[in-house]
């Protein structure tokens, strides 16, 4: 079991995500994106194990893909369906975004 307190110190990188591993090594909680072109990074797959639900796990790994993103220098694109939400509920953030999905559908 991972403890909440303050999970983000807990995670790790990866060349295209962050994620969360318990105690055998497994990933419990992740945030994947593929680079395209022009520095653009879509954001396509959040995960959070059940047992995290309810802790702001997937808020606290969109932080910290945002940041690394932005520091990186990268202006992402969310397409899956909880980074979108995640960034319409954070409009402080749209200055670094390319596109949100439902924006296109309009």
């Amino acid at each position: 079991m991972v403890l909440a307190m303050d999970i983000s110190k807990q995670f790790k990188h990866k060349k295209n995500g962050i994620y969360l591993e318990n105690n055998n090594g497994e990933n419990i909680a992740y945030v994947e994106y593929f680079l395209e072109e022009n520095k653009v990074a879509n954001i396509d797959h959040t995960y959070v194990d059940p047992i995290l639900r309810g802790q702001n796990v997937a808020d606290k790994l969109l932080m910290a893909v945002n940041e690394k993103l932005n520091l990186e220098g990268y202006t992402i694109k969310p397409t899956c369906s909880y980074a979108i939400k995640w960034y319409e509920k954070h409009p402080e953030l749209s200055g670094t975004l390319v596109i949100l999905k439902s924006d296109a559908e309009n």
